[in-house]
């Protein structure tokens, strides 16, 4: 079993617009994520199995190879730093922006900005490349609101149609990176497993391509 491939994903909108791509790959899942209570989820295939874990651990368990290949938003990559990853494609799903949000109207430039975010590490290297010094405030949900409560004067976050910043009087303010699901690979599977690995990646670019 070798050359069995476990491949990690996420639920929600990631796992969603996975499946017709992995169905051009000839991989299906059995078991439906939504209502079974398995985290190991049987496809068609009886060597090729789908992990079901939270987004944010999708690098780390490629990365220390508890999964061959995972699919990762490049949000979470930005952040993870992705050490141990090969990164061979972009899926162009799931997109969305990472961007700076805030009220309407200027900081009135008293002390540091202070910004909201679970995005930490990017948020840190966006600032330090404009050499501006901010706080950080780490939250882990409900972002909108650290503005609104005075928490914080910016945040930090994934705009998709900007619906909730604008339901929350807030506006996008600031283009950080352009965002969508990448596949990642661990390098040692790619070494031992090179030829089911790359056989798996040329199928996905194929559906990307046709998509």
């Amino acid at each position: 079993m070798n050359n069995a491939l476990t491949i990690a994903l996420s639920k929600g909108r990631i796992f969603e617009e996975t499946l017709p791509l992995l169905a051009a790959a000839g991989i299906k899942p059995i078991d439906d994520p939504e209502t079974s209570r398995k985290l190991i989820l049987d496809t068609n295939q009886a060597d090729v199995k789908l992990v079901i874990i939270r987004a944010a651990d999708v690098p780390t368990y490629v990365g220390y190879g508890a999964a061959d290949v995972g699919v990762a938003g490049k949000d979470v990559l930005l952040e993870h730093g992705g050490e141990g990853l090969y990164e061979p494609l972009d899926l162009k799903i799931a997109r969305c922006r990472l961007m700076v949000a805030g009220p309407e109207g200027k900081h009135n430039g008293q002390g540091r900005l202070r910004i909201a975010t679970k995005y930490v590490n990017s948020t840190r290297r966006f600032y330090a490349d404009r050499q501006e010094q901010v706080e950080i405030i780490k939250l882990y949900g409900s972002m909108e609101l650290a503005p609104l409560v005075g928490l914080a004067d910016r945040i930090v976050d994934v705009v998709d149609t900007g619906n909730t910043l604008k339901a929350n009087g807030l506006m996008p303010l600031e283009h950080i990176a352009d965002i969508s699901s990448r596949l990642v690979v661990n390098k040692a599977s790619m070494k031992m497993k090179h030829a089911r690995i790359t056989e798996f990646v040329e199928r996905l670019k194929t559906a990307v391509g046709a998509a």
